[in-house]
């Protein structure tokens, strides 16, 4: 073979003066290295990796007489005059005995493994010589021993001869192609399989490991509940990746069968377990708010219960239509009470609901006057910011000139042109101001108009540069709307109102965010309205707004908001007693008006009977007039920082109502009412399905078997997130790591660099 000789060529010093040929030989070598170290380097041929310029020596004079390419696997040496040849037959064609395991870039073969014959005794090496042609020659690879012989063989059992193709082609390959080894790789494959069928490239782990393995990644996919599909889990990529680990695959039929049923079983007998322990509990309901209000697609309710230590169980999810009556809603309610208590409806404290219909909560209590049913607190905040857009001039202003606005800059070419080339430069993205659409408008959904003030004043700079572009002032000319438009933008008393209008949204989205995650109860509603009055009246102050009708606005969400136990609960806590002047810890009747007064006295004759109702009077007169223990007062109102938030937090949560049960049991009718009251949470935020798996029961809600698969999914998923205390969505959580709260005064920077006019 040419490539694999490595005697010296024809000296060029015959035929050329010595200083010439050694500047020739030189030269040579020089080029080699350049093109070796800018291949190694990715702007070559892939084999100058392996294949390495030397110089050959003269041993008289020293000086060099030629240039050889030395393979760096296994040190053959050749002659330099064709590298892509020596390349070829040497490496690609399996010459190279260390070449085997080596990946060809950039070209259509592929590894080779290790050839069977690799497995036999290796023969004797030939002895040292210093002639290279000589020892090249014996070089035979077991590759190419095992492919001639078995080609001979084969030959000779039908008769033929490849003697002369042998001699002819000493090195020719007959395992399948000039270039294709792929069957004798798989081939091989096959009998080191059979040779140790029990070995694996994965780690080795006992029967216990793999148990315990995949339990725990069954209870993620159950929890993840939709999620995660079916499918991803008989990906190719996934099942490799459970390989290398040395686990099996998980099937579905597994997934949907023993694994689910044992799931649904041991969450179910400690759900009810835990029930049957309490001496009551609340019943939560959440998802009559429809999240997709304009989609048109079924609800799910969820219910969960409310235990007085603190803790969250999730019952089921009912699906209901889009829009449901107050009586059907107050049937669906009445029936999850009934399947839950039995015939001891006593252990009922009330329902907490996030659906405000006063009339559905109302009838409920009427039926069993025990009960005490509340609107969630959340809903009462967003319903406040629908009662601003709904009834506010400010915002009806700021609405119609944001919307002429952002349809003006998202509809115009021209002016849509410049603003995506303002906004790529200036924020580095180009997208449209996003803009309610009509459905959202009628409906009265506040986020649409609350994101598009959002982009607007994120944009503000960037409206600024595109009304002062000579292409803008063009388009004034032509169209009048463009001047309005123009106007506005380089109206400082407009960028003000939409500051105005964003930050009371901002204001009362954040307490509303606040109280979902904090989950408070319901003492706590009164201190929070009035923290809630005194934040808008600085905002009115902040915006120059003395016109009292905000003001007004808050004050008739809050009575339409407003329950009697919010006050009862308030002045029954421990934890908002008030030191008087004398040191003595007194409820804080101070703090309530007239009426919350008499709604005290009222609803806790209400919720005892009629016999016990003098009894309990007397009792909170008592206890109006003489309070708490100091010492046990100071231990209830004991604070810690949060590690987590950092912001200070109840240290005892439950400190009031054991308080009631211990060291103030001398009111006995007066304690029944307090520790059934003050633990009532003021939230429906227990259990919320996230997108997934309310799409995963919709779509099966018509096949029976389907349903109740996709409800004992819920069901696990729902149990472990309330076990963890997680009352937040993933989608919620997924969107608050793209979410940048920056300062509440976007506009300072704006008009302090905007060029004047």
């Amino acid at each position: 073979m040419a490539s694999t000789s490595c005697s010296t060529p024809t000296d060029p010093s015959s035929s050329i003066p010595e200083d010439t040929a050694t500047k020739v030989v030189n030269k040579r070598y020089e080029g080699l290295t350049t093109i070796r170290s800018k291949a190694i380097k990715g702007k070559g041929a892939w084999y100058w990796a392996h294949l390495e310029p030397i110089l050959v020596r003269n041993s008289d004079t020293n000086l060099p007489k030629a240039v050889k390419l030395r393979c760096s696997l296994c040190d053959t040496v050749f002659s330099a005059s064709n590298p892509s040849r020596t390349a070829s037959e040497h490496l690609k064609r399996g010459t190279c005995p260390n070449f085997n395991s080596v990946l060809i870039p950039n070209s259509s073969s592929v590894s080779s493994p290790l050839p069977i014959s690799s497995s036999l005794p290796s023969p004797p090496p030939p002895p040292p010589s210093h002639n290279h042609r000589k020892r090249s020659s014996h070089m035979i690879t077991p590759l190419n021993s095992l492919a001639v012989v078995e080609s001979n063989r084969f030959c000779n059992e039908l008769g033929y001869s490849n003697h002369g193709l042998t001699q002819q082609h000493p090195n020719l390959m007959l395992s399948g192609g000039k270039d294709d080894l792929g069957a004798l790789a798989m081939l091989e494959d096959s009998i080191k399989k059979l040779k140790s069928p029990k070995t694996s490239n994965g780690p080795s782990l006992s029967k216990d490991q793999i148990d315990s393995a995949l339990e725990l990644l069954s209870d993620w996919f159950y929890e993840a509940c939709g999620s995660v599909s079916f499918s991803s889990l008989e990906h190719p990529k996934f099942r490799a990746f459970l390989h290398q680990l040395g686990l099996p695959g998980l099937s579905r039929r597994d997934l949907f069968g023993t694994r689910l049923e044992h799931k649904f079983h041991e969450a179910k007998s400690e759900v009810e377990a835990r029930i049957r322990d309490a001496m009551f509990f609340q019943i939560a309901c959440n998802g009559w708010k429809s999240k997709n209000c304009c989609s048109g697609e079924d609800n799910l309710v969820n219910f969960s219960i409310s235990l007085p230590n603190g803790t969250s169980l999730y019952q089921k999810t009912v699906v209901t239509g889009d829009s449901m009556s107050s009586k059907h809603s107050e049937e669906v309610m009445w029936e999850a009470v009934m399947s839950i208590c039995g015939n001891n409806l006593q252990r009922c404290v009330g329902v907490v609901s996030d659906k405000y219909k006063a009339k559905s909560l109302r009838n409920l209590e009427i039926q069993y006057q025990g009960m005490v049913n509340l609107p969630c607190q959340v809903q009462g905040l967003l319903s406040l910011i629908k009662d601003f857009i709904k009834e506010l001039q400010l915002f009806r202003t700021v609405t119609d000139n944001c919307l002429k606005l952002s349809n003006f800059v998202n509809n115009k070419p021209q002016v849509r042109t410049m603003f995506h080339k303002y906004k790529m430069q200036e924020l580095g993205c180009a997208g449209l101001l996003r803009v309610p659409s009509s459905k959202c408008e009628c409906r009265m959904d506040f986020m649409p108009f609350y994101v598009m003030l959002e982009d607007i004043l994120s944009s503000a700079r960037v409206l600024h540069t595109v009304v002062l572009d000579d292409s803008y002032k063009v388009v004034c000319v032509e169209e009048s709307i463009g001047r309005e438009v123009a106007g506005l933008i380089q109206n400082e008393g407009f960028w003000n109102e939409v500051e105005a209008v964003y930050s009371l949204m901002k204001l009362i989205r954040g307490m509303a965010h606040e109280i979902e995650v904090e989950r408070p109860l319901i003492g706590q509603c009164l201190p929070l309205w009035e923290d809630l009055k005194a934040k808008v009246k600085d905002w009115s102050a902040r915006f120059n707004i003395v016109d009292g009708h905000v003001e007004k606005i808050v004050e008739k969400r809050f009575k339409k908001n407003y329950h009697p136990a919010w006050s009862a609960a308030f002045v029954l806590d421990p934890l908002f007693s008030m030191r008087d002047t004398s040191g003595k810890y007194l409820p804080p009747f101070k703090c309530l008006t007239h009426e919350q007064e008499k709604d005290v006295d009222k609803l806790i004759t209400r919720l005892v009977s009629k016999e016990e109702a003098h009894v309990a009077l007397m009792e909170l007169m008592k206890w109006r007039s003489e309070g708490l223990d100091p010492l046990y007062a100071q231990a209830v109102q004991v604070k810690q920082r949060d590690p987590l938030t950092g912001k200070m937090k109840i240290a005892n949560p439950q400190g009031g109502r054991i308080v009631w049960e211990t060291c103030l049991s001398e009111y006995k009718t007066l304690g029944k009412v307090a520790i059934r009251l003050i633990f009532l949470h003021a939230t429906a935020c227990g259990f919320k399905c996230n997108w997934s798996s309310m799409k995963w029961i919709c779509l099966h809600r018509h096949s029976r078997a389907g349903l109740e698969r996709a409800q004992k999914m819920v069901f696990v998923a729902a149990y472990s997130k309330l076990e963890r205390r997680d009352h937040l969505n993933e989608e919620e959580r997924d969107g608050e790591l793209f979410c940048y709260d920056g300062e509440d005064d976007m506009l300072n920077e704006v008009f302090a660099d905007a060029p004047s006019v």
